[in-house]
């Protein structure tokens, strides 16, 4: 037999401020997470318990029952201008303006260290200088090689030329050779010459003829072989020539990109607004629960947000809900924010579909980011202020409602005790939808008077066969209890009920009856759950000291350390008790 469950649990620990130390955030925790588990906390409507033996009572009222989902959250713009540090492999910041201040459109916001940068830019203007000497001596090479090929050109002109010109001559000599052999053949046959005569003649025919025909090869070599290897040498030159060129250009404007990507950097470590507006750091927590902390002296990564500059005129709220609470939440459904005092309205305008990043204190807990859009544009907001977010879920107008610490679940069904006049009687009821506090139930009337938490002070009990059965000893009543309904919720009512002492909180775990409780005794328990047993060997000593018990004092000094808690963890959700939750975006 086991008290119904609450539709909304929040099975996490709250949030660590950011002035607690870690080991001590660590421990608080901790205690936090036992103490709830231990003692069955998470019920803030809770009523005094009168004597061991009297029981609180409760009249079942009819009235509208609204079913919420309250959590903590921050008010930040919906949107923000951010700065970021632009400086590759980042910097140290030098100066920073005031968080919180309010600056005027080119106003400096921050100057980041310099040094680096500087000397960075000088050796790169060295490296400047010689890739661009590099460059004008391959532009000098380019050109000299242009110039050789167009020599050459005028060059090769100039001797066809020649070689047209000693063709001319020969072709001249060998017709003067032939004309003066024609003569000496006359003379010759008249007499007037001798043989040697003649032979001389024929002899410079023959010399005129040999010099045309070398004249003539020789242009042809020079138009068809010489002519072209040469050219194709020079013109090979201007190739190797151009692409060296083209190396050294792109170095040389791959070092000018460096340099001027340098002077950039230079020019961003000084950052100027943007718009005017209020500054806000823009300090975050990492997952393993360290802050980042933006102040001067703080290095920066590169494009690490710095800054924002927050649109005041349009302003939301950020809250985290539990994975057992998100399911429930639709975009659209209005919602109430609480801000310092201060009552007003929005909407749920987005749900994250992945979870947030959780860091090393939270553990596997899931909790997924809702935004609440706020109407209007409210005065005085500032990003960062703490919001109460109530969001409706559903409402019923007119049922019969009673504590969730009434109903017990057997098999499937849920039965509360009512108060008569002969004692007290077992009732089936069927329920529908429950906060944090009422169930809305149907099978007594109004008015009726429910036991609040029958198992717990024995009204129940469980047979071999697994059926809750009402105890004979529990027929004394106290006085009738009466319960402020809070719609919001302040934790998850259907955990197990708080013990009213440390002598009630004995009797509960206590099975051997030596007077105190074992850690053995604790994991045994069927209300304790499989996370805590996981986890009470870590925190056991934070509850039972040094001899390894829980003692009647020790525990009754819990329950008024948990009294003072007022509760757990913001949450409230709808939906039927024991049952599956439906909805989605």
């Amino acid at each position: 037999m086991r008290n119904i469950p609450s539709i909304t649990q929040h099975p996490g620990a709250r949030k660590i401020s950011r002035g607690v130390s870690a080991r001590h955030a660590l421990a608080t925790a901790c205690v936090t997470v036992v103490l709830a588990t231990m003692l069955g906390c998470g019920q803030t409507e809770t009523a005094e318990v009168i004597d061991d033996n009297a029981y609180q009572v409760f009249k079942a009222i009819r009235g509208p029952l609204t079913i919420t989902v309250t959590e903590d959250g921050n008010v930040e713009s919906a949107n923000n201008i951010t700065i970021k540090c632009r400086i590759e492999g980042g910097a140290s910041i030098l100066e920073i303006v005031e968080d919180g201040a309010f600056v005027e459109e080119g106003e400096q916001l921050v100057k980041l260290d310099d040094a680096q940068i500087q000397d960075s830019i000088t050796a790169q203007r060295i490296s400047m200088g010689k890739a661009e000497s590099a460059k004008i001596s391959a532009e000098t090479k380019v050109k000299v090689a242009e110039i050789n090929v167009a020599e050459y050109l005028k060059m090769f002109e100039k001797d066809l030329k020649d070689q047209e010109s000693n063709i001319v001559i020969a072709e001249e000599n060998l017709r003067s050779a032939r004309n003066s052999l024609e003569y000496s053949e006359r003379m010759f046959q008249r007499g007037y010459i001798s043989q040697l005569e003649l032979e001389s003649s024929q002899f410079a025919v023959r010399r005129s003829d040999l010099e045309l025909t070398s004249a003539e090869t020789a242009k042809s070599v020079m138009e068809e072989y010489t002519k072209q290897k040469t050219l194709t040498d020079l013109e090979s030159q201007v190739a190797i020539a151009q692409t060296g060129l083209k190396s050294e250009l792109a170095a040389y404007d791959l070092e000018m990109s460096k340099l001027t990507r340098l002077e950039n950097q230079l020019e961003n470590c000084v950052i100027m607004a943007p718009n005017a507006g209020m500054v806000v750091y823009a300090n975050k927590a990492s997952r393993r629960g360290q802050s980042i902390q933006i102040e001067e002296g703080t290095t920066v990564r590169q494009l690490q947000d710095i800054l924002w500059l927050p649109d005041l005129q349009n302003m939301q709220v950020k809250v985290k809900a539990h994975e057992t609470v998100v399911e429930q939440l639709l975009v659209g459904m209005r919602a109430s924010v609480m801000i310092q005092g201060r009552r007003l309205q929005g909407e749920v305008s987005r749900i994250s579909n992945q979870s947030e990043a959780t860091n090393f204190w939270q553990g596997d807990i899931k909790e997924y980011g809702v935004i609440v859009k706020i109407d209007g544009a409210p005065e005085d907001l500032k990003p960062g202020m703490t919001a109460i977010v109530e969001i409706r879920i559903d409402s019923l107008p007119d049922v019969i409602k009673i504590p969730l610490a009434a109903v017990v679940e057997s098999n499937g069904k849920y039965h509360c005790f009512v108060k008569t006049a002969d004692g007290h009687e077992k009732h089936e009821v069927e329920t529908s939808l429950s906060n944090s506090t009422f169930v809305a139930v149907e099978g007594i009337d109004e008015g009726a008077e429910v036991i609040l938490n029958p198992h717990e002070v024995g009204l129940v009990n469980r047979d071999e066969t697994g059926e809750a059965e009402p105890v004979d000893e529990a027929e004394k009543f106290g006085e009738t209890v009466e319960i402020a309904e809070d719609s919001g919720g302040r934790s998850s009512g259907g955990r197990p009920a708080m013990p009213a002492n440390g002598k009630a909180y004995i009797k509960k775990y206590d099975t051997d009856g030596d007077g105190k409780v074992s850690k053995e005794e604790f994991k045994a328990h069927p209300e304790t759950s499989e996370q805590m047993k996981s986890r009470i060997d870590s925190f056991w000593s934070f509850m039972a000291g040094d001899d390894d018990f829980i003692d009647e004092k020790e525990a009754d000094s819990m329950v008024k350390r948990s009294a003072g808690r007022g509760g757990g963890r913001r949450g409230g959700g709808g939906g039927r008790p024991g049952g599956g939750r439906g909805g989605g975006r």
